[in-house]
């Protein structure tokens, strides 16, 4: 066997040798396309029967196709199988599972709220609860990690899955027994009245669901009262070009263009208003920061650039390339630029990027902070090359890469101090929530009945003020100072507040109270009350 597999390589290797010089001839025939292809499957041939250490076929391709697009722009990008299922599951609306939020305190994962109908809210779990075990494999006190628990409690629509459970007040351990089924993912973060007359969305991506969901949310608005909207797009990286057009229809008169593709392979794209939108009349502000991107630019730049609204926060991030996906036989992807986008005024959202320079890429927004441009405006500067006018009202508005905001809020360095941000690191925070709400959830919920109640009179007690700092000082974390702890105070009382309102109602409450001093938030309220 041995000497067979000498001679199959000695016969590959000679054939080889005499195949290049006809190769070469056969070369002068063939398209550039065509020759670059036969030079890689010949390496890889050369590689796969002659190198002298065994190799990993499918990591030399995915090497191979990872080395062609790392020459390419920032954006163009390859996934295996499982990293694409991972990547695509936030905007595909929907995954199946148990369907509860959880948190992990400590070494336990903790209920907060279990999904609405959803399997376990059917199974009778409840908030509060702590599951510790899942088809007989204990998962607290383990050290398990929190992937391999969600790995544990997913699983296909229709199977059951065996839960042990420990519930406050109730001895022992209780079993239940519940079906999994399809789980929805909202994206829509929070949609409540800010004031009487002014509503909130926060949309966190742009999904197959986004459209619906801010729709629905709009309806629901309108229902209490909402004439004017801020649309918040703080931190949005984006997703499907496709939620971003339907949702920019909701604001935008029927026509309006909304964005526009150019690429040098592929044809002149528009899209427009298809009318019939939700919210055609009322003000709309959008509040945007340098984390927000590629469909929330698009939606942003839209309401910008057509004088339907105005912009509030810092620059987005500059992300205008249109990526193709292409889905390979075992289930991998490569995603490929293959145009940039363009606003209604005909700026190129696009930063300016060196190809193969991913790292320096990757780096802009540091860059940008250590220029000043994220906490003061005068450090901004653009070229006149790079003004343009809006399509209505023919304001100056900026191009080179992302959405300059018409309002700029200058980032707070100082809002958090450093005993806070350790806190929040050491997860502290989480922890005395998690302890604190499951002692007196009944307590507040009794006290509490309506959100609208605890907004206006709870205040944070001291017993949880003490709770985070026995937290942070059991992790190595101590305020310097009274100084130091005096001036933490406000935003952690305001942050426990929020995470209170969170575990007792939902998201929405939980930012109506955390934005209560949300700079662009503050000053979005302030424009649209002026008139």
């Amino acid at each position: 066997m041995k000497h067979k597999g000498i001679l199959q390589k000695a016969v590959f290797f000679a054939a080889l040798a005499t195949a290049l010089p006809v190769a070469a001839q056969r070369n002068e025939k063939l398209s550039d396309v065509e020759k670059a292809l036969r030079k890689l499957s010949m390496a890889q041939l050369a590689i796969s029967s002659l190198y002298v250490d065994s190799v990993d076929e499918n990591k030399l391709t995915e090497d191979a196709i990872n080395g062609m697009l790392s020459g390419l722009d920032p954006h163009s990008s390859y996934t295996n199988a499982e990293q694409t299922r991972k990547m695509n599951e936030p905007l595909q609306g929907n995954f199946d599972g148990i369907g509860v939020q959880f948190n992990m305190l400590e070494d336990t994962l903790v209920v907060i709220q279990p999904v609405p109908k959803g399997p376990s809210e059917k199974a009778g779990i409840l908030a509060g609860d702590r599951i510790v075990s899942v088809n007989d494999t204990a998962i607290a006190g383990v050290k398990m990690s929190r992937e391999e628990i969600m790995r544990r409690l997913r699983g296909p629509k229709g199977t059951e899955v065996n839960l042990g459970i420990v519930r406050h007040g109730q001895p022992g351990k209780m079993d239940f027994t519940v079906k999994r089924d399809k789980i929805p993912v909202s994206t829509v973060d929070a949609a409540y009245m800010a004031t009487p007359r002014i509503g909130l969305i926060r949309l966190a991506s742009f999904g197959s669901t986004s459209h619906e969901e801010v729709t629905a949310a709009i309806r629901k608005l309108r229902e209490q009262g909402m004439q004017d909207l801020i649309l918040d797009l703080q931190q949005n990286g984006g997703g499907y070009l496709d939620a971003a057009t339907d949702i920019a229809s909701e604001f935008l008169p029927k026509g309006d263009l909304i964005v526009y593709t150019k690429g040098l392979r592929v044809p002149h794209n528009e899209y427009h208003a298809q009318g019939a939108g939700s919210f055609r009349e009322g003000r709309i502000i959008v509040l945007v920061d340098e984390y927000s991107a590629s469909a929330a630019e698009i939606v942003t730049g839209s309401i910008q650039d057509q004088d339907r609204g105005l912009v509030v926060g810092r620059r987005t991030f500059g992300k205008g390339l249109v990526q193709k996906p292409f889905m390979l036989p075992d289930g991998s992807m490569i995603r490929l630029t293959v145009a940039r986008y363009y606003t209604p005024s005909g700026r190129c959202i696009q930063k300016p990027y060196t190809k193969g320079d991913k790292r320096g890429y990757d780096m802009d927004v540091i860059e940008r902070y250590n220029h000043g441009e994220l906490t003061n405006a005068d450090s901004i500067h653009f070229p006149d090359s790079l003004r343009f006018k809006t399509l209505r009202k023919g304001r100056t508005v900026y191009g080179g890469g992302g959405i300059m905001p018409d309002y700029f809020i200058p980032l707070d360095t100082a809002r958090y101090t450093r005993l806070h941000r350790e806190l929040t690191a050491k997860g502290a925070i989480i922890n005395a929530d998690l302890k604190f709400i499951d002692k007196y959830r009944k307590r507040i919920r009794r006290e509490y009945p309506t959100f609208d109640k605890f907004r206006k009179e709870f205040d944070v007690p001291k017993e949880l003020v003490d709770l985070v700092l026995a937290e942070g000082e059991k992790a190595g974390v101590k305020p310097k100072d009274d100084d130091e702890l005096q001036a933490t105070l406000p935003e952690l009382e305001l942050q426990m507040k929020a995470l209170i309102a969170r575990d007792i109602w939902d998201m929405s409450e939980y930012f109506a109270v955390i934005y209560t001093q949300n700079p662009c938030v503050r000053k979005a309220i302030e424009l649209l009350e002026k008139e």
